[in-house]
């Protein structure tokens, strides 16, 4: 007769572990894609004007630029 040896509670574990976690994704409220797409559509849209990965950061305001030139002669 097999017993449950030290072997199998590791497993055992992992799929408890797994179930709970489908339980879990089983409550979460879905929404279609279709819907939710077109929300993000607009959302980007209406902020587009502000964002500086579509416009470019000014000079004035870019930490990153150069602030002077060097020369080796």
């Amino acid at each position: 007769m097999p017993s449950v040896g030290a072997d199998d509670q590791p497993e055992r574990e992992r799929l408890r572990v797994e179930v709970e976690q489908l339980r879990r994704e089983a409550k979460l409220q879905r929404q279609q894609v279709s819907k939710c797409s077109e929300e993000i559509k607009n959302y980007i849209e209406e902020r587009a004007r502000e964002d500086p990965l579509v416009r470019g950061v000014p000079d004035d305001k870019n930490p990153f630029r150069e602030k002077a030139g060097c020369c080796v002669s």
